[in-house]
């Protein structure tokens, strides 16, 4: 009977692209809750005010966290469009605190701080999903 040194790789490699996949996955939802989670924090600090002056803290928070989540998004799932996963939660909530209820609350009133809030962090978005569009395909190893 021979014996070889040379471990079986068809086991090890199932379970490891199976480990890998479930990784990527839940880094992608953990991405999309981020988004949320970071629109609702930014609609929250909107109207915060300092001696009766609106002040823009939220425009820096958006800003830092949309860049932190993009990135989050593609270096877990690995994959150039998964900086949409993060976006897509927070222009929906962002959108959705723009409209008007029936009782007449509004969450973004169209004050300076709410307008740049909207337009910054959708630029954040739309710069770092243009960078993954322009990045260069990642290198491949010879042999893989």
């Amino acid at each position: 009977m021979p014996v070889s040194v040379v471990p079986d790789e068809s086991v090890s490699g199932g379970n490891a692209r199976l480990a890998s996949r479930a990784l990527r996955f839940t880094g992608g939802v953990l991405a999309v809750a981020g988004g949320a989670l970071s629109a609702v924090l930014e609609l929250l600090l909107a109207p915060l005010r300092v001696g009766g002056h609106l002040i823009g803290v939220t425009v820096l928070v958006a800003v830092g966290l949309n860049v932190a989540l993009s990135w989050f998004a593609h270096a877990t799932v690995g994959r150039r469009w998964a900086v949409a996963l993060p976006a897509v939660p927070w222009f929906f909530l962002v959108a959705l605190a723009g409209i008007r209820t029936s009782e007449g609350d509004v969450l973004l009133a169209g004050t300076w701080v709410d307008l740049l809030l909207v337009v910054a962090g959708a630029m954040t978005f739309a710069v770092l999903g243009f960078r993954q569009i322009l990045a260069a395909p990642p290198a491949t190893r010879p042999g893989a």
